[in-house]
């Protein structure tokens, strides 16, 4: 089973009040933390959306496929089809997100253990029963992917489809933590 990865790169912080994927925490920017656990995973194939050329080129130099998210200020779709077009032939795609600081690779790994043992549920890491990210889909849902528009992400295929979601516990609650304003850094 080939599995992909599409590390979703693109937001302008509008909440945070900037850029806040070069934010560091302990010393690592916020997308190079993603580009870690992900990097560790044994994906087939990883590929990274931004419109930030330094986020770009560190993908490149971690083996990420660098793709230009000229349309980022539509939303998160635009990012979405983007990485789709990279992940052709793979049987299942995870989308990340570069604000959660504490995901671990270990997380990562159980999430694609359980998606290649359904083979056609959809993913969803989780903690005591609440969805969070990241989110491997079947190949059979990449036509939906690929048709978003707007500020719309998975969670719109996923509701198409609850029936095929299947949560899987993360090792730690914190890993499922986001940041969305600079008071998240020091929460």
């Amino acid at each position: 089973m080939k599995l992909g990865a599409i590390l979703m790169a693109s937001g302008a912080g509008r909440r945070f009040g900037g850029n806040k994927l070069l934010r560091e925490v302990e010393g690592i920017p916020l997308y190079r933390r993603a580009m870690n656990a992900l990097a560790g995973a044994g994906l087939d194939r990883v590929a990274v959306c931004s419109p930030y050329t330094e986020i770009l080129s560190a993908g490149e130099n971690c083996g990420f496929l660098p793709l230009f998210n000229a349309g980022a200020a539509e939303g998160i779709s635009a990012s979405i089809r983007l990485g789709m077009t990279a992940m052709e032939g793979m049987d299942g795609v995870l989308f990340a997100v570069c604000d959660q600081p504490f995901l671990t690779t270990n997380s990562i790994i159980h999430l694609l253990n359980s998606f290649q043992q359904s083979k056609t549920a959809i993913c969803a890491l989780s903690w005591q029963g609440q969805k969070g990210n990241p989110v491997v889909f079947p190949a059979d849902l990449f036509g939906e992917l690929s048709a978003l528009a707007g500020d719309t992400g998975g969670g719109a295929v996923i509701r198409r489809h609850p029936d095929r979601l299947v949560l899987v516990e993360a090792f730690s609650p914190k890993e499922l933590s986001d940041v969305d304003k600079p008071e998240d850094l020091h929460a």
